[in-house]
């Protein structure tokens, strides 16, 4: 399956005001309807999901721009597409793969000692590195965009490097109290799209639900 311009999502900025938001199906025929020329080659456009800006040619007629886009974004492979491994004629193995782990003889008994034995205890730690490798991630792709559209939209305002340094920091508290009072479109959107991007994230989220 191929990306959908109707499931690409962005948001687009005249001067410091959103004019749309949605897919990126919608905000290119939004605009396009609503605004003249002038304004057209003003405008930017944001990627939801990584805060760099999508370049759009305007030229033509609505229809003339959907499609260059979607010859454009349509080339792009999806995602979701996971290639399946080829299937052994035998017995199936349950999911389980077999290897060699090396680990000191005190290690050793340590696994050993753990309810369940080496075994069980072995899974449970991958499991977890797994989970934090993950939220990592998630924590660094929701910087990254922060900053792209940080850059990009407020890196003349008012205290935007030292914001900058506490995204990295991870010092939410003074993060949000330097972009405070920024511009409300684009404040609310570094917000949106650095939801993630603190270790407390998750209860910031359900704080502004």
């Amino acid at each position: 399956m191929k990306n959908d311009l109707t499931t690409f999502y962005c948001t687009a900025f005249l001067g410091v005001g959103v004019v749309a938001s949605g897919s990126l199906h919608h905000v290119v025929s939004t605009v396009k309807d609503a605004l003249d020329d002038k304004d057209l080659m003003q405008l930017l456009i944001f990627d939801d999901s990584t805060g760099k800006q999508i370049d759009v040619d305007f030229r033509g007629k609505t229809d003339d721009v959907l499609k260059r886009l979607g010859e454009q974004f349509g080339d792009l492979p999806s995602k979701d597409v996971k290639h399946q491994p080829t299937r052994r004629v035998g017995r199936p193995n349950l999911g389980v793969v077999s290897g060699e782990v090396t680990l000191l003889p005190r290690q050793w008994e340590w696994l050993k000692s753990q309810p369940g034995g080496a075994s069980v205890t072995l899974r449970k730690l991958v499991d977890e590195a797994r989970r934090a490798g993950g939220e990592q991630s998630k924590i660094r792709e929701s910087q990254e965009a922060t900053y792209y559209f940080m850059t990009a939209m407020a890196g003349n305002f008012h205290q935007y490097e030292e914001a900058l340094r506490e995204l990295y920091a991870s010092d939410s508290d003074r993060f949000y109290h330097f972009i405070d009072d920024w511009a409300p479109d684009i404040r609310n959107h570094i917000k949106k799209l650095a939801a993630n991007a603190f270790p407390e994230g998750k209860e910031l989220r359900e704080e502004q639900l």
